[in-house]
């Protein structure tokens, strides 16, 4: 068996009906490069392979009553593919708004915790094509956050997909076996007991922290303070329902914006996604006076030696979306974010791994129901939104034998922070997935088109 780190299950905790806690992701498939021809049975025999060479995938979720610990993975001895592969159609005329309305209605969908926590819909008769016949084919993945963040979830689809369509599947890996709810509540009883020594070696560098923070904050080199978000439409209480939009920008415009202005890749990431958000709140009047703030996760899985699939750490990051003038945006916030940078590395690696550890798990449950009733998560947004950035691999892929054309990547919302804009890149794309509820964001589409907008300003004036 393997126990889940604090952090994993912290988001097993945390989840509810209007706050299921899993990530998605939509990819676009070409059928014509799948060897021998696209059948749904095909796929799933490719599928099946695969798997034997993932045991996250063939895990599912063990506790115990008498565990003081958090819950552990276990090999799932009734393991069928047939239990996590579906299929579907889409209605006529099979278009973006077709599979965007299907996919939120999945994405909506809590999975079953008796099971392997991951899904995968094959949506076929996209844009009205024939998959049997060479056409487009969408995919959706969805697993729970507790099994993967943004690196191990990319791995994961690292087994899946293979640089020529016809490569052979990997050899197979064992899982972390089985184990009993006496075995789990022993080995949990013992990690209880021991919590009061780890906490002992995690205080010092709490309060290094703390020190460092306070010192950088009188000198203004800090990065943005949470709870200091100004209020917009999308920071209340989320439902149980889920809206999402999508858009696709060439790499190379970007990196053009990127070199003419002396800024990284994610500095311009930032201010697509400010410039997005100004020009939807403005559009509606709706516009704070201070700047929205976004939380940036931050992997940490090359400085952690802790446990757990989830290895990140957070950035807040502020977008400056008062300062009108896209140049002069993305300049400011280059520098924000360079502070931020500084600031966040400061901080302790393993420092949100740690606490999550100690902390029991009806603690998690409880700060979340009153942080919602108490309309907190409206009053004082913690943040406004979050902004992730993945990067992709810039060589042809295949999934399962079909060309990957696109893959959106679509991350979870929370009470109080109901937008997520994630980006990948992707063979010289970038690939943005946007995620709300519709309660509170009906008109997603008009955000995801604004991407092009944005980018052909700062085009326009790099070209200058």
């Amino acid at each position: 068996m393997q126990r889940l780190s604090g952090l994993d299950a912290s988001f097993l905790y945390l989840e509810t009906a209007a706050q299921p806690l899993h990530v998605c992701s939509i990819l676009e498939l070409d059928t014509s490069t799948m060897p021998g021809g696209y059948t749904f049975d095909r796929l799933r025999d490719e599928l099946a392979m695969r798997v034997k060479a993932m045991p996250e995938f063939r895990e599912k979720l063990a506790d115990s009553r008498l565990n003081l610990d958090h819950p552990v993975w276990v090999d799932d001895p009734d393991f069928d593919v047939l239990r996590h592969l579906h299929r579907i159609g889409l209605p006529a005329p099979g278009g973006r708004a077709e599979l965007s309305e299907i996919c939120g209605h999945i994405a909506s969908l809590p999975l079953d915790r008796s099971r392997p926590l991951w899904e995968m819909w094959v949506i076929e008769n996209v844009a009205g094509t024939d998959a049997h016949s060479g056409g487009r084919l969408a995919l959706l993945t969805k697993v729970h956050h507790a099994a993967v963040d943004g690196v191990t979830g990319a791995n994961l689809m690292s087994t899946l997909c293979t640089t020529e369509p016809d490569a052979p599947p990997p050899d197979p890996v064992d899982g972390p076996g089985s184990a009993t709810e006496l075995e789990i509540a022993i080995n949990g009883a013992f990690r209880f007991v021991t919590r009061p020594l780890k906490l002992m070696n995690v205080l010092p560098s709490t309060v290094s922290t703390v020190v460092d923070t306070a010192r950088r904050a009188t000198k203004g080199l800090t990065m943005a303070a949470p709870f200091a978000a100004p209020k917009t439409p999308f920071n209340a209480n989320v439902t149980g329902h889920r809206n999402i939009s999508f858009a696709e920008l060439d790499l190379a415009d970007i990196k053009t914006v990127k070199d003419r202005f002396g800024v990284k890749v994610n500095d311009v990431v930032m201010a697509l996604v400010a410039g997005v958000l100004r020009r939807y709140l403005l559009d509606r009047d709706e516009l704070p006076e201070s700047s929205l703030v976004a939380m940036i996760p931050v992997s940490v899985h090359d400085k952690s030696d802790r446990p757990g699939r989830n290895q990140v750490s957070g950035m807040f990051s502020s977008l400056h979306t008062n300062i009108a003038d896209p140049v002069e945006r993305l300049r400011v916030i280059a520098e924000a974010n360079s502070v931020a940078k500084q600031h966040s590395s400061a901080i302790g690696a393993t420092l949100l791994q740690d606490w999550t550890q100690f902390a029991a798990p009806a603690v998690f449950g409880i700060a979340m129901r009153v942080y919602a009733r108490s309309k907190l998560s409206a009053a004082a947004p913690v943040h406004n939104l979050v902004v992730s950035n993945v990067p992709g691999p810039q060589v042809p892929l295949y999934l399962l034998g079909c060309e990957v054309n696109a893959m959106y990547p679509l991350g979870p919302i929370f009470h109080g922070s109901g937008l997520n804009i994630t980006v990948m890149s992707l063979r010289g794309k970038l690939d943005v997935g946007i995620v709300s509820c519709p309660e509170l964001l009906p008109d997603l589409w008009e955000m995801a088109d604004d991407f092009t907008v944005e980018l052909g300003d700062l085009l326009t004036a790099a070209r200058a």
